[in-house]
């Protein structure tokens, strides 16, 4: 068993104001893992004050960027030593399958490689001629941290999402409160460890796991500058709120309910084994599932078995078998929710295709659902425009492209999606059309130097690369 019994506050490991430990249960059999102290605002005030001090002071924010950048990639490389561990106890916490844990391994290299390499060709500071011969002033023009910045995470992908955050914003100056999800205290106490082992100077970063009250109260905090937040659309729009009353910096990353468009050539077999991984990775615990599916009417038929086919061949269980592809939800709420909605489905008039609600066969023990595909979906109905947050497919079909693309514009999300065609010119034309942060054609990966984010209720901002790294700083105009 894993404990934590301190929390990171400052740089350092501290009693927490609360001695009672949180039991973490195993979402595979619901035994105990794991204890960890847990946040309360007592804790977020003296991490909060650590943050303040040690910007104020300047022991970071006035460090050169190549000093920062070079301690980051220190910490970016005692991850990878310990990816394995990492990949561990994100199965372990979370229930992806161990394959998909350590798959993402690699990623999270990439990830913090272009953000540290966006920070290196960075104008930290630039100086521009005037344009009027009358009057020769000179502007300087500067990047410099915005200054406590309370990043605030989700469960389903906890050091992505950690990384995705700390990284850009230390490397701007910035000090750092990570607020984490209670059910991610060991991997998220491990990744505190690798902080302390980088060397950040005292008060510069805090690593809380906590409730949502304590994360409001974190947010709501007025010595925070600075929110970047990973999470649902309901709470995003409720920190959204807060950060208008106080005129606080804001970023959000929240729901998505993406469609992948099939277009009429495509080769529905390859198609359909890319949406193996777009539509139900990390157990379709992802913002970014593609699980509104849409094929031609000329080819439905032939999609919707397709897909049945795949689904069916998918094993579920112990996340820590090797042959797994999709392991339990992380909760019993979260397994609740996605049955509720499997039934939904059902009464809404959705032909179930395969799955349903009931709960695995030989998995009682744990948080497990079965891998559903629903067929005559009309988008209008829930299980087509609400996020469900685990492995349930919807087949939606479509006459013509411009019908395609205004029912995968249909939605109050635009996070994410993707086109699949034979043609990768015509997807590309036809990515173009969506209104969507991020759209892969044919299965490609997400590129980690480009922007990430969402249009609509899927957010405000952007993450990863030089443009996530912007985020992380305000400008100064000084002229001369």
């Amino acid at each position: 068993m894993i404990v934590y019994d301190r929390l990171f506050i400052g740089s350092s490991w501290t009693e927490p104001s609360d001695p009672a430990l949180l039991d973490l249960a195993s979402p595979h059999d619901r035994s105990v893992i794991g204890r960890a102290a847990q946040a309360r605002p007592a804790d977020v005030d003296r991490a909060v004050a650590a943050a303040r001090a040690s910007f104020d002071a300047g022991v970071w924010r006035t460090t050169p960027p190549a000093r920062r950048i070079a301690l980051l990639r220190r910490f970016n490389a005692l991850r990878e030593e310990n990816a394995e561990k990492v990949a561990q106890l994100i199965s372990m916490e979370n229930g992806s399958a161990l394959w998909f844990t350590r798959a993402g391994q690699p990623g999270l290299t990439r990830q913090a490689n272009a953000c540290l390499q966006a920070a290196e060709e960075f104008a930290w500071e630039e100086t521009l001629a005037s344009s009027d011969p009358a009057s020769p002033v000179r502007s300087v023009v500067r990047r410099e941290a915005v200054g406590v910045v309370a990043a605030v995470i989700p469960w389903n992908s906890p050091f992505s999402s950690a990384t995705s955050k700390i990284i850009p914003a230390l490397v701007a100056g910035n000090s750092v409160v990570l607020k984490v999800s209670p059910e991610n205290s060991l991997s998220m106490g491990f990744l505190a460890e690798l902080l302390e082992r980088a060397g950040l100077p005292d008060g510069v970063v805090s690593v809380l796991p906590a409730d949502r009250e304590t994360s409001e109260y974190l947010v709501s905090h007025p010595q925070v500058d600075k929110i970047a937040f990973t999470g649902s659309t309901r709470a995003g729009r409720r920190i959204a709120s807060i950060a208008g009353e106080q005129l606080k910096r804001v970023s959000l990353e929240l729901g998505g309910k993406s469609a992948a468009v099939i277009l009429p050539d495509a080769d529905i077999d390859t198609a359909v084994a890319g949406l193996k991984f777009g539509s139900l990775l990390n157990n379709g615990e992802s913002c970014i599932a593609q699980t509104r599916i849409l094929a031609p009417r000329g080819r439905y038929e032939e999609v919707v078995t397709a897909l049945r086919d795949l689904v069916e061949s998918l094993k579920v269980g112990d996340p820590n078998d090797p042959d797994t592809f999709i392991g339990p939800m992380i909760r019993p709420d979260q397994q609740q929710r996605v049955r509720t909605y499997i039934q939904l489905g059902i009464e809404e008039g959705a032909r179930l295709v395969t799955g349903g609600p009931q709960i695995p066969e030989g998995l009682e023990k744990g948080n497990y659902v079965t891998p559903t595909v629903f067929a005559d979906v009309d988008n209008s109905m829930r299980i087509a425009q609400e996020e469900i947050f685990g492995p349930v497919l919807v087949v939606i079909a479509y006459d013509d492209e411009d019908d395609a693309v205004r029912i995968a514009d249909d939605s109050a999300y635009g996070l994410s999606g993707g086109v699949w065609s034979s043609d990768e010119e015509h997807a590309l034309a036809v990515a173009r059309r969506i209104r969507t942060g991020t759209v892969t054609v044919n299965g490609a990966p997400v590129a980690f130097d480009g922007p990430f984010g969402g249009f609509k209720a899927s957010g405000i901002g952007r993450e990863y690369g030089a443009v996530g790294l912007g985020t992380y700083t305000e400008y100064k105009t000084i002229t001369v």
